[in-house]
Parts: C-alpha cells; sequence; structure tokens
C-alpha cells in the first residue's frame, strides 16, 4: 500500500485504468478509495466517460473529481486531460494529493494517455506506477471472434492488454473453467513476460497486488511507434453513445427485458431509473447480458437518465423500440 509519506514527495503516484466496455472499471476504483481512505490517503481522480454525463457521479461524492465527458480521453479531448492535470499541479500544494487513479472510457487506447503522462512537462509531477487492464472474462472470446466483432474491437482489445502492467480477468463466475484457461491462455500471448494475471469476481484483488508500483522505465522498449500509429486514427470512431432522458417509473422486469432484445451492437448499457418495486432511485448497469441495480440513498438531485453506448448504433431503430415499449408509462 502506498504510504502517506508520499503527499512529502515531489512526485504524486499515478495508477490508470483501462479496459473494455462493461469489464469493471469503476469497480475497480471504487474499491481502491476505500482502500485509501482506510489508509487516510487523499486521491486525485479523472474520470472519462463517451457520454454527455457521468450518471455515476454520485458515487464520488466528497472526492477530488475531474471529469472528462463527450469524448475520449486519449484522442478527442487529449487537451482536456491535459488541462486537468495542470489543475492537480496548480492545487497540489492546498489540496496535499496523495495519489492520482485515472480511468479511461472503455474504448480508450493507454498507450496514449501514458504518453500524455510522460510527456516533459508532467515528469516533474507525476510518476506512472500501473496500468491496470481488466478483462471481461464471459465476453472476451466474442469480442476477439472475426465472425461476431469487428477489427476495431480487437485491435482495441490487444492495445489495452499489451500496455498493461497487471491484468484482472475479471466476471469468472460467469463462465466455466475451460473457457476461463483459453481466456487466459490468450491474453498470455499479448501480455510481456511477467506481467501477472489476477482472476477476479466484481475486481477484487489483494490490495498489496493492486498498489504495488509495477511501471518502470524499461517498459517503454517501442511504444513510440505504437503511439504515433494511433494519433490521427481514432480506431473506435465507430463506438458511440445515446443518452435517453424523462425516465418513466419502470418495472425492474420490464427494463430488463427490453435491455435483452436490444441489438447485439449495444455492447453496454447504465444510467438512474425509478423503480416501481421498493420505491426509490437505483443505479442500473448492464453488461455480460446481466444488469445489476444499486439503490441511491441520496436522490435530492438525481434525475433518471439512460446510457446506451455500442457499435455503429442505429439510434433512430433503438428510440423507436424505447418508445414502442415504454409510451404508455411516458403520457
Amino acid at each position: 500500500m502506498i504510504e502517506k509519506e508520499i503527499g512529502l514527495m515531489k512526485k504524486i503516484p499515478v495508477y490508470m485504468i483501462s479496459g473494455f466496455l462493461g469489464s469493471g472499471k469503476t469497480t475497480v476504483l471504487l474499491n481502491m478509495l476505500k482502500e485509501f481512505k482506510m489508509n487516510n490517503l487523499q486521491p486525485g481522480i479523472i474520470l472519462n466517460e463517451l457520454g454527455e454525463i457521468n450518471v455515476e457521479s454520485h458515487l464520488f461524492e466528497n472526492q477530488q473529481v475531474r471529469e472528462l465527458l463527450n469524448g475520449c480521453i486519449c484522442c478527442t479531448i487529449q487537451d482536456d486531460l491535459k488541462a486537468t492535470l495542470n489543475e492537480f499541479i496548480a492545487e497540489m500544494s492546498k489540496n496535499n494529493i496523495d495519489v492520482l487513479l485515472i480511468e479511461g472510457t472503455g474504448v480508450a487506447n493507454p498507450l496514449e494517455i501514458k504518453e500524455t503522462l510522460l510527456g516533459t512537462e508532467y515528469t516533474d509531477y507525476f510518476e506512472l506506477h500501473s496500468m491496470i487492464s481488466l478483462v471481461d472474462a464471459s465476453q472476451f472470446l466474442e469480442y476477439q471472434s472475426v465472425f461476431s466483432s469487428s477489427a476495431e474491437v480487437r485491435k482495441l482489445l490487444k492495445e489495452q492488454i499489451s500496455s498493461a502492467t497487471i491484468v484482472l480477468l475479471n466476471k469468472i463466475d460467469l463462465v466455466k473453467e475451460q473457457t476461463l484457461t483459453k481466456v487466459e491462455g490468450k491474453i498470455r500471448e499479448q501480455l510481456e513476460s511477467g506481467v501477472p494475471i489476477h482472476k477476479t469476481k466484481f475486481g477484487v484483488i489483494p490490495v498489496k497486488e493492486l498498489f504495488l508500483k509495477r511501471y518502470s522505465s524499461s517498459h517503454n522498449h517501442d511504444d513510440r511507434s505504437e503511439e504515433h500509429h494511433h494519433q490521427n486514427h481514432h480506431h473506435h470512431s465507430t463506438i458511440n453513445a445515446l443518452r435517453i432522458d424523462n425516465l418513466p417509473v419502470i418495472k425492474k422486469r420490464e427494463l430488463e427485458s427490453w435491455l435483452k432484445r436490444l441489438p447485439k451492437t449495444v455492447l453496454r448499457g447504465k444510467g438512474i431509473i425509478q423503480l416501481e418495486e421498493g420505491g426509490g432511485f437505483y443505479n442500473f448497469q448492464f453488461s455480460s447480458g446481466t444488469l445489476l441495480f444499486e439503490k441511491i440513498r441520496d436522490s435530492s438531485t438525481i434525475q433518471p437518465t439512460m446510457i446506451l453506448i455500442g457499435e455503429k448504433l442505429n439510434k433512430d431503430e433503438i428510440l423507436e423500440k424505447y418508445h414502442r415499449t415504454f409510451k404508455t408509462k411516458s403520457h
């Protein structure tokens, strides 16, 4: 675990969290924040979302959070990332930040985020400790298949895995042991030697493993050619987000049924809804065909909204299905 004395040092340790849509990045981030709190460490957090809003903002109350919205941290809003890093530098003395966590979108290329962090203007202030990559064990083989995935998605997964200093093979409870062994083998082929793979449920991993300083300058072997290759090529340009507002009160089973009937191009869903059962507002997460709910304690400022993320989404078709399913409730 990071020692409190780190706050007296010049450089702030940085942990990057990457992984494809729905792999469990935010869950791991929240687990890390719990550990920081228990050890009286003050984190700074940079959250990046493809959509116009972050429907998980309520999870980070009373934290020093900067949200980079409506774009991918590694390309379309890279200048915003630099501006945000500059803000943290300017506030270091008064905020006493002990560690910085960066969570990219599910379609971010970690190599390009790393390139920004290792820029000469930041090396005196930040020190990259680890590049944590999450992989959804239940979806990995499908995303790797030429029959059910695009070249863009396959390339992105490779970038997220090959750049990792530690891999969390998550959602292992959703797959059989034989599949898990196959997935682990394919991931191992894309990793540098010595990079550990931890099999996890809900991103739970021993703290000492997660907070080790795993990155060193030797990891810079030949990344430059890869990074420059991607600078002017937004390899995930086909992945976009659809926001639906003014949601009616919905039954849990009704929402689940509708989400599971959506086109396979929808890879991820999340949002805030008001359920008929139990009353009140809930945060929902939909990925890997699984729908999870969590009650929101303070809902005084909450507005129901839904974000769907996918590849080449037919927004008109999805909205038509939405209004046809929930139209009687909307009136």
